[in-house]
C-alpha cells in the first residue's frame, strides 16, 4: 500500500479531526487559515485516498455494560490460504471482537473481545470461537485496567 503524501495544512487537518471529529468545516478553516470551501475540499480528497476511513463516535464499553476486555492469542493449525481465509471469514461475522490482526510468531492472530461478562466470554470461546475450523491453541489475557486508549495517529511528516 503506497502512503499518500501530505503536506502541513493536511496534517493539520487530520490533527484537528482526530481530536473532535464533529468539529464543523468552519472551525477547522479557522484554525488552519483556509476557507470552509477549501477545507472541505481537502477532507473529500482525504476521504477519496483511503486516508480518513470514517468517523466514528467513541464510545466507553463499561458504561453500555460490556465491562470484559479479553485479548486472545489465537494459532492456526494449517497455514494454507484456504484456511486462513476461512478463519478472516468466520471472524469478520463475530461482532465480539473488534480487532482482529494477523501476526508473525508462535500465534497467528490477535483478537479483542469485547463481551458483558466473563461468562459471556466463556459462552463465546466454547459456542463461537473454538468452533472456527483450524483453530488449534488459544491463549486468553484479561484487561485489568487501561492506561491508555488513543485512537489518534501520531502522523508523521512527509519525506
Amino acid at each position: 500500500m503506497q502512503s499518500v503524501r501530505l503536506d502541513a495544512t493536511d496534517r493539520r487537518i487530520l490533527e484537528i479531526l482526530q481530536a473532535e471529529g464533529r468539529l464543523p468545516n468552519a472551525r477547522i478553516a479557522e484554525r488552519v487559515g483556509l476557507s470552509p470551501p477549501s477545507v472541505h475540499e481537502r477532507i473529500r480528497k482525504l476521504e477519496a485516498k483511503g486516508v480518513i476511513r470514517g468517523y466514528a463516535a467513541m464510545i466507553d464499553g463499561a458504561r453500555v455494560g460490556l465491562r470484559t476486555e479479553v485479548y486472545v492469542a489465537v494459532a492456526l493449525s494449517l497455514h494454507r490460504r484456504e484456511r486462513i481465509e476461512e478463519f478472516r471469514t468466520a471472524i469478520l461475522a463475530m461482532p465480539q471482537v473488534l480487532e482482529c490482526h494477523h501476526l508473525t510468531g508462535e500465534e497467528d492472530f490477535l483478537l479483542r473481545i469485547v463481551v458483558p461478562e466473563i461468562g459471556d466470554y466463556e459462552d463465546f470461546l466454547l459456542h463461537t470461537l473454538t468452533r472456527v475450523e483450524g483453530v488449534s491453541k488459544l491463549k486468553s489475557a484479561f484487561v485489568l485496567s487501561t492506561l491508555k486508549r488513543d485512537t489518534r495517529l501520531p502522523l508523521p511528516e512527509s519525506p
